[in-house]
């Protein structure tokens, strides 16, 4: 529960400087009613994760005061029509071009995705190469989680899907990003829960290939 209510602190912070554009700490800390500590917390987060930045701004009078605002991430938490945009390009070039050029655009995506990525797992073991997949996916939009399970699997959570309207069509998204996962970790792959598939969240199991040590 109290993981919930940070969460929605967070969001209503993020809403809030997406109207107002920017705020200090003390006028956020009115509008929600909270402690100032616990606001700073919260701020702290937002910004750590990279969606909020903090600036001074020049006051008319006195010292200036620190004001924050959304990064490009932070924007981007709101919905776009770019997937709307996306869907009916994939639509139409399926339709002239068929299902197979559509299929090699997102196993082009994936190819260029694991070139990017392999580099930051030269050197880790697996929970190293788990928790840089982790780190990668939460970078890009996907809130993601790495944890361990008491017999030994490794799993990552994704409370979020930068692509879910594109996904829920075109399952191809959703295939590659499974090889994908499986061809970074080097190890088996298996997605438990898909928030393309009406799931709340993208759920994989990792465990070390049969015979294999990391």
């Amino acid at each position: 529960m109290k993981r919930e209510e940070e969460r929605t602190t967070r969001e209503r912070i993020l809403f809030m400087l997406k109207q107002q554009g920017t705020m200090t700490a003390r006028e956020i800390t009115a509008e929600l009613g909270l402690t100032g500590m616990a606001i700073r917390r919260h701020l702290t987060a937002l910004e750590q994760e990279g969606w909020i930045e903090v600036r001074e701004a020049r006051a008319t009078a006195g010292r200036p005061s620190s004001v924050y605002h959304l990064t490009d991430r932070g924007d981007s938490y709101f919905p776009k029509s770019y997937s709307s945009l996306t869907l009916e390009l994939l639509d139409e070039l399926s339709d002239t071009a068929g299902s197979g050029v559509v299929d090699a655009l997102f196993e082009g995506r994936r190819d260029k995705l694991l070139r990017s990525g392999l580099p930051q797992m030269e050197g880790h073991d697996l929970a190293g190469r788990v928790e840089e997949l982790a780190r990668i996916q939460n970078a890009n939009g996907y809130m993601a989680d790495a944890s361990r399970e008491e017999d030994g699997t490794y799993v990552i959570t994704e409370l979020n899907c930068p692509i879910v309207q594109v996904a829920s069509v075109y399952k191809q998204a959703c295939r590659c990003e499974l090889e994908l996962f499986r061809s970074l970790l080097q190890a088996d792959v298996e997605r438990t829960e898909c928030y393309a598939d009406g799931g709340k969240k993208c759920k994989y199991q990792i465990r070390e290939v049969s015979g294999k040590s990391s």
